[in-house]
């Protein structure tokens, strides 16, 4: 490193000091920089940290810049360590444990702490926050042997914990002190839409409830409230919120009110000494939002670089969210009171909400529920103050100024350049277009890898096509050509394309003829293939185990205790007292610690040690479940005709006969089924991949549903009077998807993606091209059989399979 630059340090190794400095080094080479965290990781997404909780990603896959980012760029980085003052008057920043690293600037980044509650039993054991890495990991061990929680605060932090918290199996109790949730954020109707929607998705709620002591001896075992009822619960977690983390200010003498108060350059009372983000405190505001933290970066970065900059004048507070799978959105005035004109428009059917407020004429507010399409607009018109008029009512809430016309989809256009696209990242408008007009980017993994926009939870993807597409124009379709990974260049339809036309039959042969960049492909493109190749050719084409991942290869789902879940076929959710007398008697013998009831009727037998596998199936006599494979998971019934004084149709039957036909093949993603004997809809069919409902004429289908984390509600396909029509169209729908779906792609994705009407046409308008998809369908389940049989067949090689440690190519 050169002497003769300048040193900064930077104290705080998240999102804002990191953010800072990316916009540094865009701006200036003079700095020699080095970098002191708390926490022993690299930079990674805070917000992302439920993702972890929930197992969805891991702490890598959070990770913003990796270890080798700090060396590549010239990085000193201090992990685990904690700055204790700057020393002024030597220049001098001192750790904890007694390092001096001198500065010519410093930058205070360390963000803020969970607020813990000054009550009677919060220092027991089983009581955290979640704040960081540490808290999340602490809340994954809770819950292997907790089985209650309670998540105190129903702020965005709260419900984000509850939502893992339920994920990983536990009951769980949000405690809110408030009648409505996140108050801050939204209105009352917008809160009560989501509390039902996390309702829906096993979250329970304590509303308006303070709570007083914390219960149990050294650990924590429940919740006393003001009014004297209790709560049970075996771990508790803190999200009443958060507090400037202010320490090093004040030990260093620099001013300090609730946080490190700065000037319009971030500048602190002390000379040569900057802070952004949670623990910055700027006319009076703290912000504990992602945007005004990158904002404050952007400004700080110019001026210390010596780049001509406008002063930070404070930020515009708008929320945009998405709290388990639900996105949210407000920004200004939310709340209505008698001074404001109110334009609301409520859809109970696709759960949607949106609320303009209105001050003399005058925009001054919003609110939007489950579609945020109009954020951006909404954002740029509020803080402009803008009148509201009749074309424009008729532009947002969907109507012309006499009752007709349709919404105009909002253009990014219209966007400002110094909009923040990529609140992960803080990547705004500007950048985007700048590097695809001076950079020449033509692709979303282009503009990730430069920018950074995407790489965290891919919200903003779809807004960065639309730039993409804004600024190339007739360019981008030929331009923006992205393969199915890094390793080709080619898309889905062209590789099947390819297969089909040179007659390709492995993996292998695939990448060698179709020039892969990396000859052995990777864990995306190889178990994409090994599918395409067993869709197209079901009859020859020979089952690459190591294309698997490993469940597929195990047919069982690995836990992180090393052990298996077995999860038999129980057809339509039905199952016999002799069945249920054989899993009981298998789950003793085999010292299976836990039998669960799933979501999708039927028993999850946990923790069957490997090599017991093939015993265990053997002594089963039941059909493998399929609960580990890209394949149809269940087929969930309500008791129907046969038994509910409302049903209409044989729900159970049906659901039987669904799942013994096509059960056993291969799709693109997981695949359930719901059958419903009546429209009362017990068996959820609103929410599956083919979704039934019974009624007095027939059967109506429903298509595209997803309960996951991107929450979806199934679209109405066709309704049919027979039996035989309807196994006849879901099967068709089946083919259909496996044909044209992406790899990993669900339903929810692919109806989005392909459209509704063109399935329509396809499928129900066509009914030759039904009959033909019906015969490819049916060839396809004449190759199949059950793969435990299989196994406990094949002795030798099941042998060395399930009696070796997993090792090598692991995906």
């Amino acid at each position: 490193m050169g002497t003769d630059r300048e040193k900064l340090v930077v104290i705080g190794n998240g999102m804002a000091g990191i953010s800072a400095v990316e916009q540094i080094l865009k701006l200036t080479k003079r700095f020699d920089i080095t970098v002191f965290g708390s926490e022993p990781h690299p930079n990674y997404n805070r917000i992302m940290l439920s993702y972890v909780l929930e197992g969805s990603k891991t702490i890598d896959d959070i990770v913003l810049n990796d270890l080798n980012w700090y060396r590549e760029n010239g990085i000193t980085l201090h992990t685990g360590t904690t700055v204790a003052k700057i020393d002024e008057q030597t220049k001098k920043v001192v750790t904890a444990d007694g390092m001096r690293v001198p500065y010519d600037k410093v930058l205070i980044a360390t963000g803020s702490n969970s607020f813990i509650l000054p009550i009677p039993g919060s220092d027991k054991e089983g009581v955290v926050g979640f704040r960081d890495i540490a808290d999340c990991n602490q809340m994954l061990e809770a819950a292997k042997t907790c089985r209650t929680a309670a998540v105190i605060g129903g702020g965005l932090l709260g419900l984000e914990a509850a939502k893992g918290l339920v994920q990983l199996g536990m009951d769980v109790t949000v405690v809110h002190l408030m009648e409505d949730l996140m108050e801050r954020q939204l209105d009352h109707q917008a809160a009560s839409m989501l509390k039902s929607e996390l309702e829906r998705q096993g979250i329970k709620f304590k509303m308006g409830a303070q709570t007083a002591e914390l219960l149990g001896e050294t650990r924590v075992s429940g919740l006393r409230f003001a009014d004297d009822t209790v709560l049970d619960a075996e771990f508790v977690v803190m999200a009443v919120g958060i507090k400037p983390n202010v320490a090093v200010a004040k030990e260093s003498g620099i001013t300090v009110n609730r946080g490190i108060v700065v000037d319009d350059y971030m500048q602190t009372s002390m000379e040569g000494v900057y802070s952004v983000g949670e623990c910055t405190e700027h006319r009076g505001t703290c912000y504990g939002l992602v945007a005004p933290l990158f904002e404050q970066g952007m400004v700080l970065a110019k001026h210390i670089s010596g780049v001509e900059a406008p002063p930070y004048e404070g930020s515009v507070v708008s929320t945009k969210l998405k709290i388990s799978g639900v996105d949210v959105f407000s920004t200004g005035e939310f709340i209505d009171g008698p001074e404001h004109t109110v334009i609301a428009n409520k859809d109970d059917w696709k759960r949607t909400y949106k609320k303009i407020l209105l001050k003399d004429g005058v925009m001054v507010g919003a609110v939007l529920f489950g579609d945020i399409t109009d954020s951006a607009e909404l954002q740029k018109l509020i803080k402009q103050k803008t009148v509201m008029t009749d074309e424009l009512y008729g532009t947002l809430m969907g109507t012309g100024c006499c009752g007709g016309g349709a919404k105009k989809t909002t253009s990014v256009e219209s966007m400002p350049d110094e909009e923040i696209v990529c609140g992960c990242n803080g990547v705004t408008k500007g950048t985007i277009v700048d590097v695809i007009t001076n950079q020449g980017m033509t692709t979303v993994d282009e503009i990730k890898a430069c920018t950074g926009a995407t790489r965290s939870c891919g919200g903003c993807k779809p807004m960065v096509e639309q730039i993409l597409q804004y600024v190339l124009g007739d360019g981008f379709k030929t331009t923006a050509k992205q393969g199915i990974c890094g390793c080709t260049t080619l898309s889905r339809d062209e590789i099947v394309a390819e297969i089909k036309e040179k007659g390709l039959q492995t993996t292998k042969e695939v990448m060698n003829v179709l020039g892969w960049s990396q000859p052995e492909g990777c864990s995306k493109c190889r178990p994409a293939i090994n599918y395409y190749l067993g869709m197209i050719n079901p009859d020859t084409h020979e089952d690459e185990k190591e294309s698997r991942f490993v469940n597929e290869r195990m047919n069982a789902n690995i836990q992180k205790d090393g052990t298996y879940t077995v999860v038999p076929r129980m057809y339509g959710g039905v199952t016999t007292p002799e069945e249920l007398k054989r899993i009981a008697d298998i789950s003793l013998k085999y010292d299976v610690k836990v039998v669960k009831v799933t979501g999708g009727q039927r028993l999850d037998l946990i923790g069957v040690k490997k090599e017991d596998l093939p015993k265990v199936w053997e002594e089963l006599d039941m059909p493998s479940g399929y609960a580990y494979a890209k394949s149809l998971r269940t087929v969930k019934t309500c008791v129907g005709s046969q038994f509910c004084r409302f049903g209409t149709q044989d729900s159970m039957g049906m659901g039987a006969t669904l799942e013994r036909k096509f059960e056993r093949l291969d799709f693109p993603a997981k695949f359930k089924l719901a059958v419903n004997g009546c429209p009362r809809n017990c068996a959820e069919s609103c929410t599956k991949d083919i979704g039934i409902v019974g009624n007095d004429g027939g059967w109506e289908i429903f298509v595209g549903g997803n309960g996951g984390i991107k929450a979806r509600l199934a679209d109405s396909l066709c309704k049919v009077k027979t039996d035989e029509e309807l196994i006849e169209i879901v099967g068709a729908v089946m083919q259909y998807y496996r044909e044209t779906g992406n790899y990993l792609e669900r339903t929810s994705e692919w109806v989005e993606r392909i459209g509704l009407e063109q399935i329509k046409t396809a499928v129900v308008d066509n009914p030759e091209n039904r009959k033909a998809l019906m015969e490819r369908i049916e060839f396809a389940l004449q190759q199949v059989e059950d793969p435990w049989k299989k196994a406990i067949r094949d002795n030798e090689n099941s042998d060395k399979l399930f009696n070796r440690l997993e090792v090598g190519n692991q995906l």
